[in-house]
Order: structure tokens, then sequence, then C-alpha cells
């Protein structure tokens, strides 16, 4: 399967997803608000969450992908069948220590993941409360993890990829039904997500089953296998997770601000929209190739693979990048400013937007950039420069937290982002294990040119279109996909006038 082609399957459906989550989030944000019951809510979500997308997606992917696409290409499926089978076992009994560890220390832990929440004894009983309710969802969403990198390294993305559209599923029909038998609406959010992992769990069972692919339970041993997955993994928890630490260290220090939680919440949240769609859409599809193509010596093949990579990520991720710092106020508001979400806290949540889409080409490249390393299966060097970023980013913090408050958290993530981004570049550029290709020099500035047509655009309407994007739900609504449209009009049109990425040529050879 194509780059372009995996890059479309996957990005489709977590398209979906995202579409289903701004319907949770704004369920959400019309329910709870930016309140106490939010902020606990959200930390108690963004525990499981962090620990799933460190570990799970982002470490255990990294080193266990390469490892099992091998095996499946060298050895034979039988072969890397009962790698993954000793994997999971492994993995299990992990699981299952940190998680009860986790629910009986929660309280301690807590003086560490909101410590400003300790002024607030109600909110900070309520969020342990809700943190030991979603606690167990790590189990079955490294399951999955484990589970979607089996079907991933053959090139069956589909299923994988619609796993988010069930949790959002979850987090919108759950709390209807659990709602009237549990105290607040946080509660039943917190349940939901539990619901959520099981039943993500459960549907990528099903597919491995049906493919012969679904591992099993075996006795946990430290075979050469899983000691090999264990070394690689060590380091690949930050190497891959980099924005997620400097999210964390975010949280942290954003708890010391009444609701600053809830308002990188929501930004983050309209900021990961085109992260997910793209990044990791293009950072999934792109391991597995450039894991074949180095095992099997194409390097030139494997230089391809990452010079187009970054093109399609950039060419959907600039123009992403530039709107919502343009039009980042009307999209909070419409999107969110309604029920206990006010126009103060609009004002507060879209400035905080502006700084995390400043860096959205670079927490997509990130995602394009690490697999480079992965593939040839060093987890080392991006732990490295991971750690380094995130001292970047905990000195921004410190530097701009009190002029900028929750703000300058997220610009001190943006920064962070840019700086691994750079190093990334610098070390796989100087071991020959990346080249730079003059058409990726080329298309890059032809991305710009449109970016500046569209830019144009979105502030040529803006102030015209304003009086409709404060009016009625559907009025605003219309208004702002009118103006989305506009600007992604101008700057399909611009990329046809300048053939970025041959659009103009794919254009007629369609026709033809």
């Amino acid at each position: 399967m194509s780059l372009l082609k995996s890059t479309a399957t996957i990005g489709s459906c977590t398209l979906a997803s995202r579409v289903l989550g701004f319907v949770r989030d704004i369920t959400i944000a019309s329910t709870l608000g930016a309140s106490m019951y939010s902020d606990a809510f959200f930390v108690a979500f963004k525990m499981p969450n962090f620990l799933r997308r460190l570990f799970a997606e982002g470490a255990f992917n990294s080193a266990f992908v390469p490892q099992f696409s091998g095996m499946l290409a060298v050895d034979g499926k039988e072969a890397a069948n009962k790698f993954s089978s000793e994997a999971m076992s492994f993995l299990l009994v992990i699981l299952l220590a940190v998680t009860a560890v986790s629910i009986l220390a929660m309280p301690y832990l807590m003086y560490v993941l909101a410590p400003g929440f300790q002024d607030n004894p109600e909110k900070f009983d309520l969020t342990i409360t809700l943190t030991r309710i979603t606690m167990p969802y790590i189990i079955f969403i490294s399951l999955v993890s484990l589970l979607g990198g089996i079907l991933n390294s053959s090139d069956k993305f589909a299923a994988v990829a619609a796993t988010p559209i069930i949790m959002n599923l979850c987090l919108i029909v759950v709390p209807y039904f659990v709602g009237p038998m549990i105290p607040t609406g946080a509660h039943a959010l917190a349940v939901a997500v539990f619901v959520a992992g099981v039943a993500q769990w459960l549907w990528l069972v099903w597919f491995c089953k049906k493919r012969g692919l679904l591992p099993k339970l075996v006795r946990p041993r430290l075979t050469p296998g899983v000691k090999k997955l264990l070394y690689l993994i060590g380091p690949a928890a930050l190497g891959a997770g980099v924005a997620q630490v400097n999210l964390f260290i975010d949280l942290i220090i954003a708890s010391q601000f009444d609701s600053g939680v809830s308002y990188l919440y929501y930004a983050d949240r309209i900021n990961e929209l085109p992260l997910a769609v793209i990044g990791i859409a293009v950072g999934t599809a792109l391991l597995p190739m450039l894991s074949r193509q180095i095992r099997a010596g194409d390097v030139e093949g494997a230089f391809r693979s990452q010079n187009r990579a970054i093109e399609l990520a950039l060419f959907l991720s600039l123009p992403a990048a530039i709107a919502l710092m343009i039009i980042a106020q009307p999209i909070i508001a419409v999107m969110f400013e309604r029920g206990a979400f006010g126009a103060l806290d609009t004002a507060h949540t879209f400035p905080a937007l502006i700084a995390f889409a400043a860096g959205l080409p670079a927490f997509i490249l990130v995602k394009i950039l690490a697999p480079g390393f992965y593939a040839h299966e060093d987890t080392k060097t991006p732990f490295k420069i991971a750690t380094t970023c995130v001292v970047i980013n905990l000195i921004f913090n410190l530097l701009l937290m009190g002029p900028m408050q929750h703000v300058g958290m997220a610009l001190a993530t943006s920064i962070a982002g840019w700086a691994n981004v750079a190093m990334l570049m610098f070390v796989l550029r100087k071991r020959g294990w990346m080249k730079i290709d003059r058409a990726l020099i080329v298309e890059i500035t032809k991305m710009l040119a449109a970016c500046a047509v569209m830019a144009g655009i979105l502030v040529a309407l803006h102030q015209p279109l304003a009086p409709y994007l404060a009016g009625h739900t559907l009025v605003k609504f219309s208004a702002l996909i009118g103006l989305s449209a506009a600007g992604g009009a101008g700057y399909f049109i611009a990329s046809l006038a300048f053939n970025t990425l041959g659009t103009r040529t794919r254009l007629k050879k369609r026709k033809c």
C-alpha cells in the first residue's frame, strides 16, 4: 500500500473520530464549562491518556512495530505471532502492576499531577476519585496499541484508525445512560472512559482473530525478543512522547491558575485535529514502510519515503497552522461558547490556541522524523533529544508563566517542539539516515506562497463575517464553515497554480 493511500485511510478515519470528538467536547463544555468539575475530569482523563501516548502508542509502537515488521518479513508469520504473544503477556503483567499501584497511591500522585488543586479540598478529592475510575483504561488501551501495531505492520490500517471513533462514541453515549445513577456529570464521563477502553480492545481482538494475528496469553518470560523490546522501549518513552511530556508539565503548572487546565484542554483539542489527521496518519504509515526498506537495504527508497512524507505533512499542516492562528477566536467561540462556557472563557482560551498552532507543523514533523530512528532500531537518540526538549519546555514555562499565565505554557510547548525538529533533523542528516532533496525545498517554497494567498483571504473576510460569527448557532456555524472553506479554496487554487506536489499534473492525468 502506498504512503499516500495508507495516510488517506488512516487520516479519513481519524477525521471522523475528531468530528465526533468535537461533538464530545461541545457536550462537555456545555455541561461542565470551565469549572471545578471540568478541571477534575480533564486531569483524570489526562493521566491514563498521558501514559497511553507516552508508553503505549509512543514507546511501545516505536519499539514493537519495527521488530514485528522485520520478523514478519524475514522469519514469517508464525515467528512474528510467537513474539507478539510473548510481548503481550509480559506487557499485561506490567500494566496490571502499574494500574494497581497508581490507584492505591493516587492521593500522593495528585500532589504531583495537580498541586494547585490542594487549595480546594473538594476539587482535590473529586480528582482523586475520578482518576481512580479512569486508570484501568491504560490496561485496555495499551493492549489496543499492541494489537494495532500488529495490524499496521500487516498494512491493515482502517480497523486501528477507527478505534478513536469508538472512544468518542462512548464518551457521548455512556454518560446519557449512567448519568442518573451517579453523583455528577464528571463521574459519568470517567465511567465512559473505562467503558471505551474495553470496547476498543474488543474491536481489535475481533479483527486480529479474523486475520489469524491474535496473540495468545502465555507464561510471561524474558525471552530474547522481549528483552530487546524492553531495551528499545525505555529510551523511546520520551523519544516518541516529547509533546506529551511537555503537555504534562503544562498541566502541572496550569493547575496553579483558575481554570487554566480547562483553557489549555479546549485549545489543545482544536490543535489536535490536524495533528492527529496529518501527523499520526503519516507517521503511522511511514514506520512499517521505512522498516521494510531499511531491512531490504533500499537506502534511496527510504530517503524518498522520508522526503515525500515531509512534503505531504507540510502541505496539510502549514495552512492548518496559519488558519488556526488567524481565526482562533471565532473557532473557539463557535465550537464551545454556549451553556456553562461563556465569552470570558473564549477570551482566555483562544490565545492558547494561537500559541499551540504556532508549533503545529513541528509537532507533526516530529512524528515524521522520529520513525527515521526507530526504523534503524535506535530509540536512544530521540530519548536524549526529547530530554533536552523537556528541559527547554520547562525553562520557557517558568519564564512565560508570569507574564502570560496559561498561554505561556502553550507557547513553551511550541518552542520545545521546534527545537525537537531541529535536533532530530540535524542528527538524521549527520548519520546519513536522511537526505533532503531539491524537490522538497522547491515544494516548501510553493506551499508558503499558497499559504500567503490563504492568509490574505482569511484576513479580508474575517471582519465582514464577524456579525454572523456572533449570531445564532446555525448562523455562526455556517459562517465559520464558509470562512474556512474560502481560505481552503484559496489555498487549493494557489497550490494548483503553483503545481504544488504536482497537483495540477495529477489533475490533468485524472481528466485524461
